[in-house]
């Protein structure tokens, strides 16, 4: 879980759904009701029982970008003596920036530098370097979690190519890991700045992604591999799925006293990433669809009515005449909803209040 300030607004056009409960007297099984219409009273208006498939969809605000931005503080110490350019693309093995003429180099991995390597060494950061080593064409050693010789004449080699010491040993914040490529976001730093103690750059993935903030009730919207539907600014629809979700803490912030609030913050993939022609930052409109009832029946919300014995009823129209069947509710969705009862059938008629 992340803490964070509050640096943008949740914007969240939700689809609200009600039920119809205390818009219309109590009414009992035999027809009759609390003391307004009688039995033979048809109905103001009418609709029909029908077949179909529900959906329990809600459309959030979200943002096109290329995701939450990583900042990156310098350990070598020295001087800053070159940066990137914002919007540029570095792979592994690139050059990220550089530190007394000499390069840090990005690598992909999950654990950070936290200790020199040379031999002797073992753990789960040497298999890691190592398997960074040995993709980018590198070899003579085996790829596991010991830093023997052999993975030292490797260094040796690589060094000689970054042109750098040939020590063998790889001293930290020499390499900066990453889940893959980047994509620098914000250059913070100036070459002839002081390396170490501030941020010098941040970084994103170089993929783009749709990212929303979701408040902690709308949970069942965000299960990991979700379809999605992005609606972009220029109307065109795109299909995405839920990629990852974190629980973040955002802080009050204005210079106001207010209680920190916890947000889920949702990323979500798009498998046509040419689709979204030269977008690079723009507001989206992102659909999910947190279940689906298929092949039941349905009325309007309107045409339920309470029970005085408990529970909800529809008032089933048969040419001059009317009767009350009881029914079960499920999913509310687009102003129906979904209901089962005894004799219920498709396309019979109910009434609706006006």
């Amino acid at each position: 879980m992340s803490v964070r300030k509050r640096g943008r607004a949740l914007l969240v056009a939700g689809v609200a759904v009600a039920a119809a409960g205390g818009t219309a007297a109590a009414v009992t099984l035999d027809g009759g009701d609390s003391g307004t219409a009688g039995a033979s009273t048809l109905p103001p208006a009418t609709a029909q029982v029908q077949r179909s498939t529900l959906t329990d969809t809600e459309t959030v605000d979200g943002t096109l970008g290329y995701g939450t931005e990583t900042a990156v503080t310098p350990r070598l110490r020295g001087t800053v003596t070159w940066l990137p350019s914002a919007g540029s693309t570095v792979k592994r093995g690139q050059r990220l920036y550089g530190v007394d003429d000499t390069p840090v180099v990005l690598l992909r991995g999950t654990l950070p530098s936290y200790r020199p390597l040379a031999p002797g060494v073992e753990g789960a950061d040497v298999k890691q370097f190592e398997q960074n080593l040995a993709a980018l064409g590198y070899d003579g050693f085996t790829v596991d979690d010991e830093y023997s010789d052999s993975t030292a004449d490797a260094v040796r080699e690589w060094q000689e190519d970054l042109g750098i010491e040939e020590t063998g040993t790889v001293e930290v914040g020499r390499v900066a890991y990453a889940a893959g490529d980047v994509r620098i976001y914000e250059v913070g730093g100036q070459v002839g700045d002081a390396a170490g103690g501030q941020a010098v750059l941040s970084y994103t993935g170089t993929t783009r992604v749709v990212t929303v903030d979701l408040d902690v009730d709308q949970q069942r919207l965000a299960g990991k591999g979700t379809a999605v539907s992005v609606t972009l600014p220029d109307g065109r629809t795109a299909q995405g799925k839920v990629a990852a979700v974190e629980t973040v803490i955002e802080l009050g912030g204005g210079g106001q006293e207010q209680e920190p609030e916890t947000k889920l913050e949702v990323t979500v993939s798009l498998a046509d990433q040419k689709g979204l022609g030269t977008l690079d930052q723009a507001a989206v409109d992102v659909s999910f669809t947190a279940e689906k009832r298929e092949n039941v029946l349905s009325v309007p919300v309107a045409a339920l009515l309470a029970l005085a014995e408990g529970g909800y009823g529809v008032q089933v129209v048969e040419g001059a005449t009317t009767r009350i069947v009881p029914v079960e509710t499920g999913m509310f969705s687009g102003g129906r909803v979904e209901v089962t009862g005894d004799g219920l059938a498709e396309g019979m008629t109910v009434g609706v209040a006006s």
